[in-house]
């Protein structure tokens, strides 16, 4: 069914006052008549091949000739035309054909890889149109099944010449836009001639654009903002602009910053996902910045880059100006915005980034443009106050009012006084939106909603993972209590790198487990084909939901619990009643069948982290009646079969000889990486780092003297770094050595590293986590009073607020108050059975690392080790920028070459936390393998 301009059909909303206007037509026949020597560059990005140039007077000149065909062929004013095509001249020209005659475009991108899916997309778009006339080129019919009937705009490219329309109405469709189709079959959003020009308005007086900019585009125009963005915008004010196809930026980010140095670029859009792949191009196979952009690169024509459709992360978009900044780009040229096809794109914009988005991970979004209204309201659609998170709902002369030919869609997606609702969540402050998560993209487990974006942004980050080819979604079947959580990646390993898939899928799993705190259902790495994506990139999540669910991807699974099996050694049965008692408990703790637990499997091969530690303890005392069993027993034996032999053995509830070496993972064939205890003595911070290592090299934890019954405190420095050495040099005879410490341990490194290289011995790698080489005056500050707070604070039973006030309030109460009873009396009461500790046990732990920081006061370092590797993060207190100038550079006195400073996330304490520790293993473990090369 065709809808004329002059009578409205019955799916189409109309204000009777409505007025008839030009409509968006005056938009390329006012650029043609005031900037008729303005217009547009079309370029494959080549630097030898200058771009073709089509002015906005000869835009107009060959829509006209393009309109005149579509009309041979019977297209009449209000009918709908689908724009298959690919190359953006093609589709601008076309696109102003139908403007120009009152037809209504609808863009549309092929499907490759998948003819199935493509032949439904086509059939669904060629029904929800009413049959539309399908406008593509000769090379796509015959790529394409079903095109038989499309026309080819090669053919209307020749006279005659047709004559615009003189007018529309201002509510009729200009533009058909279809969505993504993640919850089904794609709506078509309608745009009107009224919204568009609203949006242009509002859009101009936001981003102040004027006929002296130039604006890039490399987006696909099915998408709405390279449309509106990136060239309704440009020509309403009479700019120039560059546009090049999406594939040609794609296969070569940095060509997205030579074509704005080249062609003086002032404004683009980009998504957050493009900055991750610039940062990594910036700095791809070790080379700095300076290695890859030439010196006198210049970015300061570009007033600002629109990022949007994808949430903003600050610490990727932060790295991004840090990394160009010296190359001329300003501090504040990256805007955040928020736009949906249905607000005409970008409707939100920020000018305030990175200033006001401070210690967040996504960026806020700004201020609405002039005319667009937001608020956020609960499930009833009653308004929030400020500051309270919601559900986000717009309005304003830019937002559609309706889906094509679906009535249902539309009124589900009103409320009834007006307001969209978008499925967005977020919250206003001061009038600026920051959006805190998806509705219509999220995972509920448990009653708990988890949103996709933040797991995939956190998994982007590992190594071997493709950038943009990530996807977090539920699924469940009828026998489910709750939905389960399935990840699909693409990896950039080597298909033969059985391993090191092994060791990814691993690290995707803890990453996991640690942000959301449980195990995925399903880890399945997948060819980027498989992937559906928009043409901004969105992966198409709902799609591949229902092909896990029809089973498409059971061949892929199959292969990996093959690849599973092979990289543990098989499957061996549990024999007797304890490793049937173990096995049982690590399905339990994992959500498997017993069947499946090999007696050779290791706890931290399922995705153990440092809490499943405690609880698994507390299990195997329950489930096999022992009074206590070491922490240091699971670490040393995680298996089935090792911890069964020592709780059956007599003395299973006393520790084991000393041995300051804790194995955290043993495979790998890489020199392994020994790293010493912070100064609260224990090693448990190091498990979630430890399993990032697995199949690459061995990780060794050296933990303190004294938590076990009849072990004595170090009485001095020296002493423990001499048993520290003679435990390493026990366990790897010979160099090359790996040697690293966290705060305090960084210290105590730094002395094992001298001893060896005065042995003889090469120690190729030295790595200090945030400590400065003088530690004495930190232990001074830290009386018992202080050591018990710090404790406490590392064991998380107190916050950071806490951690800096409660000790003046302890000494104050002193000796009337114990610290540290007063400290267990306000811990929360789940921490303390996690951690199985009482009054007792806290007492003895803090009095162990007092024992390490007496030694510390002690401490004054000298000598000379080659080099250092510094990791720093945000310090304890004072600034980030202090804290590496003025005490962790003084490493510098103590090396005789030069040594590496590394900014890495998060604060001392969390560093290696749930949030960062993703992060920090992938720089440590860069580090390593630039140290360790060819040792």
């Amino acid at each position: 069914m065709q809808t004329s301009a002059t009578e409205p059909a019955r799916h189409f909303h109309y204000e009777r006052d409505a007025s008839y206007t030009r409509g968006i037509s005056q938009i390329l026949t006012n650029a043609a008549h005031q900037h008729s020597d303005s217009g547009i560059y079309f370029t494959d990005g080549n630097p030898e091949e200058p771009a073709s140039f089509l002015s906005y007077s000869s835009l107009l000149e060959e829509a006209r000739f393009i309109l005149g065909g579509l009309q041979t062929r019977g297209a009449q004013t209000g009918g709908n035309v689908v724009l298959l095509l690919e190359h953006p001249r093609d589709f601008i020209c076309a696109f102003w054909a139908c403007t120009l005659g009152g037809l209504v475009s609808c863009p549309l991108m092929p499907i490759r890889n998948d003819p199935e899916r493509w032949a439904r997309h086509v059939e669904h778009v060629r029904t929800l149109l009413d049959d539309p006339l399908i406008l593509t080129t000769q090379a796509l019919k015959r790529e394409l099944t079903g095109m038989d009937e499309a026309v080819d705009l090669d053919t209307f490219r020749q006279g005659p010449a047709a004559s615009p329309i003189d007018h529309v109405h201002a509510d009729a469709p200009a533009i058909l836009v279809l969505t993504s189709g993640s919850t089904g079959n794609a709506k078509a959003v309608v745009l009107t001639h009224a919204n568009l020009m609203a949006s242009m308005a509002g859009k101009t007086e936001r981003q102040q654009m004027t006929a002296r900019d130039v604006t890039l585009n490399w987006i696909s125009f099915d998408h709405v903002a390279a449309l509106l963005e990136t060239h309704l915008l440009p020509l309403y004010a009479g700019a120039a602009q560059i546009h090049i196809e999406s594939a040609a930026i794609i296969t070569d980010p940095l060509l997205f910053l030579r074509l704005i140095e080249r062609y003086r670029v002032s404004m683009t859009f980009a998504p957050n996902f493009l900055f991750g792949q610039l940062n990594a191009a910036l700095h791809s196979a070790g080379h700095q910045v300076s290695d890859i952009l030439p010196r006198r690169f210049d970015l300061s024509c570009l007033r600002h880059i629109v990022s949007g459709g994808e949430a903003i992360v600050v610490e990727t978009a932060r790295r991004f100006i840090e990394l160009l900044t010296p190359y001329g780009l300003s501090r504040r040229a990256l805007w955040p915005a928020f736009g949906m096809t249905e607000t005409c794109a970008g409707s939100i914009y920020s000018r305030e980034f990175p200033d006001h988005d401070p210690n967040v991970e996504f960026a806020a979004l700004g201020q609405p443009i002039d005319g667009f209204e937001m608020r956020v309201v609960d499930e009833h659609d009653i308004a929030l106050p400020e500051g309270a998170p919601g559900e986000l709902q717009v309005r304003g002369p830019m937002v559609f009012s309706c889906y094509y030919n679906n009535e249902a869609a539309t009124r589900a997606a009103f409320t009834s006084d007006g307001w969209f609702r978008t499925g967005d969540l977020g919250r206003i402050d001061n009038g600026r939106l920051t959006l805190v998560g998806r509705s219509k993209d999220s995972i509920i487990v448990n009653g708990v909603n988890y949103f996709s974006h933040e797991l995939e942004t956190a998994l982007e980050q590992l190594e071997g993972v493709e950038r943009s080819y990530v996807a977090a979604f539920p699924t469940r079947q009828n026998t489910d209590a709750t939905e389960r959580l399935v990840i699909t990646f693409a990896t950039s390993l080597p298909k033969d790198d059985e391993a090191s898939l092994y060791r990814l899928i691993i690290a995707i799993r803890n990453s996991t487990v640690l942000l959301w705190g449980f195990r995925p259902a399903m880890i399945v790495p997948l060819p980027k084909a498989l992937f559906p994506k928009t043409s901004l990139g969105k992966i198409q999540r709902a799609t591949l939901r229902k092909r896990v669910e029809a089973g498409e991807l059971e061949s892929y699974l199959t292969e990996i619990d093959a690849l599973t099996q092979r990289q543990i050694g098989g499957y061996v049965a549990p024999v007797g009643h304890t490793e049937i008692v173990i096995a049982d408990i690590f399905a339990q703790m994992f959500g498997v069948a017993p069947d499946t637990i090999s007696a050779t499997v290791s706890f931290f091969d399922l995705g153990g982290t440092s809490l499943d530690i405690l609880k698994l303890k507390r299990h195997i005392e329950s489930r096999l009646g022992l009074a206590e069993l070491p922490i240091v027993t699971i670490l040393k034996h995680p298996t089935v079969r090792g911890l069964a032999a020592r709780v059956s053995s007599a003395d299973a509830t006393h520790a084991e000889p000393y041995d300051p070496i804790v194995p955290l993972q043993l495979s790998g064939s890489k020199t392994p990486l020994f790293c010493v205890h912070p100064g609260v003595g224990e090693v448990l911070v190091f498990v979630n780092l430890a399993k990032y290592f697995v199949n690459e090299r061995p990780f060794y934890a050296l933990r303190a003297r004294g938590f076990n019954d009849g072990e004595s405190y170090f009485t001095s420095f020296d002493e423990m770094v001499r048993t520290y050495v003679a435990a390493i040099r026990r366990c790897q005879p010979r160099g090359p050595y790996a040697i690293a410490g966290y705060s305090y341990g960084g210290a105590v490194a730094f002395e094992i590293a001298k001893v060896l290289e005065s042995e003889g011995e090469h120690v190729a790698f030295i790595g200090s986590f945030n400590l400065p080489p003088h530690i004495k005056y930190r232990m001074d500050e830290l009386d018992p009073v202080e050591g018990a707070v710090n404790l406490a604070f590392f064991l998380s039973l107190i916050d950071k607020q806490q951690a800096e006030t409660l000790p003046a309030q302890l000494r104050a109460a002193l000796p009337h108050q114990d610290p540290c009873a007063y400290l267990i009396d306000i811990a929360p009461a789940q921490r303390l059975a996690e951690l199985q500790i009482d009054l007792d046990k806290f007492k003895a732990w803090a009095a162990l690392a007092q024992s390490l920081l007496t030694l510390g006061r002690s401490y004054v370092p000298s000598g000379k080790v080659e080099s250092m590797s510094i990791f720093y993060a945000i310090p304890l207190r004072g600034t980030k920028d202090d804290w590496l100038n003025n005490e962790l550079k003084r490493w510098d006195d103590f090396t005789r070459g030069p040594n590496r400073y590394i900014d890495v996330p998060g604060e001392h304490y969390t560093l290696m936390g749930p949030k960062h520790v993703a992060t920090f293993q992938a720089v440590l473990r860069a580090e390593l393998e630039r140290a360790l090369d060819g040792n």
